[in-house]
């Protein structure tokens, strides 16, 4: 299984919007993340909506992240843009599934919450720490 692009741009838009203090406008945070501007405005949207950044409009407007690093988690990004994160559509609600005894029903759900709690574990201002130490 692939990370979706846009899951991987919202990461890449956080992660700057993290190391920035400041509100950044949209054509920087494309230009600084090397997202297209289309495509950026579009995750953007996603992430004020999922109140993980706040915009600012007018001609001093930007972007910001609404919590400190610290609150936001690699899991909080990747399902404000993908929706809940679940390794096979039989663990959604909507979904039928035709089997009576399906065993991997279950096994799907214990994979999947691993991966959540993985997911949660990993916070902007840990990974940026990180970053820090390797350059």
């Amino acid at each position: 299984m692939v990370m979706t692009l846009e899951a991987d741009y919202a990461v890449r838009i956080v992660e700057m919007l993290a190391v920035s203090s400041k509100k950044v406008d949209a054509h920087t945070i494309s230009d600084e993340t090397h997202v297209p501007l289309r495509f950026a405005l579009k995750i953007l949207r996603k992430l004020v909506a999922g109140g993980l950044i706040v915009s600012y409009k007018g001609a001093r407007g930007g972007y910001m992240l609404a919590r400190e690093p610290k609150e936001i988690t690699l899991r909080q990004v990747i399902e404000s843009v993908e929706g809940p994160y679940m390794i096979s559509r039989c663990q959604q609600d909507e979904y039928a599934c035709s089997h009576t005894a399906c065993r991997f029903h279950q096994i799907y759900d214990e994979i999947s919450s691993v991966v959540r709690d993985k997911l949660d574990s990993y916070t902007f201002e840990a990974l940026n720490a990180e970053s820090q130490k390797n350059t």
